[in-house]
């Protein structure tokens, strides 16, 4: 296995891997075979649960689809995090002992190889998606591509890894409490977390329902696009659905910046001198306002320290009772906290929550765009081993609250500390205004992008720079 990278390999982009399709250099098939080596090559690195033996041979079954070549996706390569039913294949949660094999694909993974997609395999995760730091997890436990022993972060660490290491342009993954997010700032990749609703949870298996996302990870605000413009769509069998919302109407953006004094970077100065650093380069390009993190951050506590730790339960909860050695003991540990709240602690909690909702309601009206960083400090494997619960809510200081507040949020990179650490800032934005998050993440990027249109099935782009050289 490679052990001497230093930062994310992006490999080509969806417009690329078109582009090359089409004009005869390329084909799916030598695609897959790329990443069929790229793959090999590192060996169990942690990165994937399992990948499938008949990747050229799919390929070459695109490749004789009628019509195939005017497909959005024809023959790009993709991962899957291993929580999402492919029919056909395993779904574990990374625990041998919960696998099934999947009677029924996904709607919204369907949905990409109805485009021409090439579904790779399945990526690793914490256990039953709960955490934010890769390790929890009975396989290899994965390693940002930033070296120095570093996590991966997680849940979804596998699928910010395959996209990190250039095997796929984009991989799907989910996002209840940051779990799209965090690996996505580990790795120097964007990670997006839509509103939620937006892109069905049918074929999900949920970690806490109401607030489960199905999330995005690449290596371009304009792999983003593509791959949202195909997910995202109302399922009349996911009860949390919705449409999307307006696309980006033009104009500025109003970007809002939490007070110096409410950052927290956990005693991490390489961080915080990185983050402030950015923001002036922001307040330089756009107007700022500045807006109180408060009630974020007291919705975000909720999570993990009220009621909604319960509703795991609601999936868990007899496996827990049947199997508890088969679980990893933090997330044993976690299932089994749950037990201690009540439908009167629940309803307090809802209650609270509405409270916040309301006042961050009124935030929005003068505000299109909050920015904050998305992870406070990083920590290697060794560091969160040692101290698991603590290293894991530090990580989730600034992705707590989203769903709980139905924000989005786009992690985007940004480079790396004086000593070498990725940092990364996250946008987050009021319900349904993803297209405007999105297009602030491509200015902050520099990446040219058009509004309210769909993409051409091949448009070769003319953004190839890496994450880590953007800005």
């Amino acid at each position: 296995m490679a052990n001497d990278l230093r930062g994310p390999a992006i490999g080509p982009s969806v417009s690329e891997i078109l582009a090359s399709h089409a004009s005869g250099t390329g084909s799916p098939a030598k695609t897959a075979a790329r990443v069929a080596d790229a793959i090999a090559a590192r060996g169990d690195d942690g990165t994937w649960l399992s990948t499938r033996d008949d990747l050229i041979a799919a390929a070459e079954e695109i490749e004789r689809r009628p019509g195939a070549r005017t497909l959005p996706l024809y023959g790009v390569p993709f991962g899957v995090k291993d929580s999402i039913d492919v029919a056909g294949y395993p779904t574990t949660l990374s625990c041998p002992d919960y696998s099934y094999v999947a009677t029924a694909t996904a709607p919204a993974v369907q949905k990409l190889i109805d485009a021409g997609g090439l579904y790779v395999g399945k990526t690793n995760l914490d256990q039953f998606a709960t955490g934010l730091n890769g390790t929890r997890t009975p396989h290899t436990i994965p390693r940002s591509v930033y070296g120095g022993g570093m996590i991966s972060g997680g849940s979804s660490s596998g699928s910010a890894l395959a996209v990190a290491l250039g095997q796929v342009p984009f991989a799907v993954a989910t996002d209840t409490a940051g779990s799209g997010r965090v690996p996505a700032a580990l790795n120097g990749v964007v990670g997006v977390k839509p509103s939620r609703g937006l892109i069905s949870t049918v074929g999900l298996v949920p970690a806490c329902r109401s607030l489960d996302c199905l999330s995005v990870m690449a290596g371009t605000v304009d792999d983003v696009d593509r791959v949202l413009d195909i997910m995202i769509g109302r399922d009349d069998g996911d009860p949390w659905s919705r449409d999307r919302g307006p696309r980006f109407a033009g104009g500025a953006i109003r970007v809002a910046l939490p007070p110096e004094s409410e950052l927290e970077f956990f005693g991490d100065d390489g961080m915080r001198h990185a983050h402030m650093a950015f923001r002036e380069h922001l307040a330089r390009t756009h107007a700022t306002v500045e807006v109180s993190l408060e009630p974020f951050l007291a919705a975000g506590e909720l999570l993990y320290q009220g009621p909604w730790v319960a509703e795991r339960l609601v999936e868990f909860g007899d496996f827990l009772a049947e199997r508890p050695e088969s679980i990893h003991p933090v997330v044993r540990q976690i299932f089994e906290g749950g037990h201690k709240y009540t439908a009167v602690d629940a309803f307090a909690a809802l209650q609270k929550l509405q409270e916040l909702k309301a006042r961050v309601g009124r935030l929005w009206q003068q505000m299109d765009v909050l920015v904050v960083p998305t992870i406070g400090t990083t920590f290697t494997v060794d560091e969160v081993l040692a101290a698991p619960i603590d290293c894991n809510t530090m990580l989730g200081h600034y992705t707590h609250f989203g769903n709980l507040l139905d924000l989005l949020g786009v992690a985007i990179p940004l480079g790396v500390t004086a000593d070498g650490r990725p940092y990364s800032a996250m946008l987050l934005g009021n319900a349904l205004t993803d297209d405007t998050v999105l297009q602030l993440a491509a200015q902050l990027l520099d990446e040219p992008r058009s509004t309210g249109t769909s993409h051409p099935s091949v448009s070769p782009s003319t953004t190839t720079c890496p994450a880590q050289e953007r800005l």
